[in-house]
């Protein structure tokens, strides 16, 4: 084993012996000095043109306040890279007027720049499409790898090389070729997988058909699917056999499904809120003492936002099993009772009058859905009455809405003469003999005690 170790890792020098031997010989011919001369002078040339005009381009860039967002990235981009758009002419035109005077051997260094120079230039700009940052800098250092050994007349050598190193695993043998092969079409699919789900997403966002649980439910589907898929086919085309990947998924999802139960239990309950539309976004529930609206519904938990800022992440498992109040769940309607009492002075049928006109008075009270006010009984030191009325908009706040129609009962009542009582106790201390004799002498019926035996 560590011979045939050897022997490959001497097999790998050996070849980037006779590369880098054949690449110097050439390098030290005359006119190889001079064309490296001359793309020095250009790349210089076109860095100080970079400079004299970005500075001019992104100030004028800066007054441009009505662009939109993309064009301004681009911009900004072409701005950023100025010095190499401005190479690449710089460079072929060079080699044209090379080959125009000379023989095209004087010029075949310069145009292996061009080629470069025109690829790595095209990549930059490409690669911006790509918002993630990581896979950016992996596409664009892949391809500028794999584009400069095009250039250069090396790319079957370098296949030749990375194929050499395998990799045994069972039955299957995994060379380095194998995996950047995978890595490239994992890439590739994945991003027109992410492309797709985006354009799916906003389509199914803006169907107003639908309601937003089976968007969230669409748009979910639908991403799963499509990436599903860019993994598979990736593996697929490389050439690994799915079966044994089959059999593998097989096993580790029974291992999770034991491991994971409160995970795999909480995705099955987000897919039956979104099924059953219980709650959507946008709803206002209480849980406990969680009160507030629905922000977004999670693969795990649901996202709740209270008055307060706070945003509480529910699991999807406790909306389940949980008893939770819905108040915007079939209309938007909701219903608000206070307590009040009022003195026995006080004629109740014009308690109820005033408290019911009070309530239409505030804001938020529906006039549609009138309040009603009862009275709920005769106690100690007041008649007890209650008050509901109807509002639209929970998200508004509860709290506040109540103590709206709190300050204008406190109005009305002081304006009409109607009293609020509070309870009275008389409180008297029995400490004295005299004060003994006084309360014995006001209960007369009250049995004493038998006489004392002499």
């Amino acid at each position: 084993m560590q011979q045939d170790i050897f022997n490959r890792a001497a097999g790998y020098a050996l070849d980037l012996y006779h590369f880098l031997a054949v690449q110097a010989e050439a390098a030290f011919r005359p006119w190889v000095f001079y064309q490296i001369g001359i793309a020095v002078a250009l790349f210089g040339l076109a860095h100080l043109a970079g400079r004299a005009w970005g500075g001019r381009l992104h100030d004028r860039l800066r007054t441009r306040q009505g662009w939109p967002k993309w064009r301004m990235r681009t911009a900004l981009v072409l701005i950023r890279r100025l010095r190499g758009i401005l190479f690449v002419p710089l460079i072929w035109a060079a080699v044209w007027v090379l080959r125009e005077t000379t023989w095209p051997s004087r010029s075949f260094l310069l145009t292996i720049i061009g080629n470069l120079a025109l690829a790595w230039v095209v990549v930059g700009l490409a690669s911006r499409l790509i918002l993630n940052r990581v896979l950016r800098a992996v596409v664009q250092y892949g391809a500028w790898i794999w584009l400069t050994l095009s250039v250069l007349g090396q790319t079957e050598a370098f296949v030749a090389l990375l194929s050499r190193i395998t990799l045994d695993l069972g039955g299957l043998t995994v060379s380095a070729w194998m995996v950047v092969q995978a890595a490239v079409a994992v890439t590739i699919l994945l991003a027109a997988a992410r492309f797709l789900s985006r354009i799916s997403a906003a389509r199914i966002n803006s169907n107003e058909e639908m309601s937003p649980s089976m968007r969230v439910l669409s748009v979910k589907a639908v991403q799963l699917g499509l990436y599903g898929a860019a993994f598979l086919f990736s593996m697929k085309a490389v050439g690994v056999d799915l079966t044994g990947l089959a059999v593998l998924s097989g096993a580790i999802g029974v291992g999770l499904g034991f491991g994971l139960q409160k995970v795999v239990s909480n995705l099955v309950s987000g897919i039956i809120i979104l099924l059953d539309k219980s709650v959507k976004p946008g709803d206002v529930i209480s849980l406990g003492e969680t009160f507030g609206w629905i922000n977004a519904l999670g693969a795990r938990y649901v996202s709740v936002v209270t008055r307060d800022g706070r945003e509480y992440l529910i699991p999807n498992e406790d909306m389940i099993t949980g008893q939770v109040v819905n108040w915007s769940h079939s209309n938007e309607f909701v219903r608000l009772d206070i307590f009040f009492g009022t003195a026995y002075s006080n004629d109740p049928h014009e308690v109820r009058r005033i408290a019911v006109e009070a309530a239409q008075g505030v804001g938020r009270v529906l006039g549609s859905k009138p309040p009603v006010c009862h009275i709920t009984g005769f106690g100690d030191s007041s008649v007890d009455y209650i008050l509901r009325f109807w509002i639209t908009d929970p998200t508004g706040g509860l709290t506040n809405v109540r103590g709206a129609v709190y300050l204008a009962l406190w109005d009305a009542f002081r304006e009409n003469g109607i009293s609020i009582p509070f309870p009275q106790r008389e409180v008297r201390i029995l400490g004295s003999e005299p004060d003994r004799e006084e309360g014995e002498a006001a209960a007369p019926g009250r049995r004493r005690g038998p006489p004392p035996i002499s």
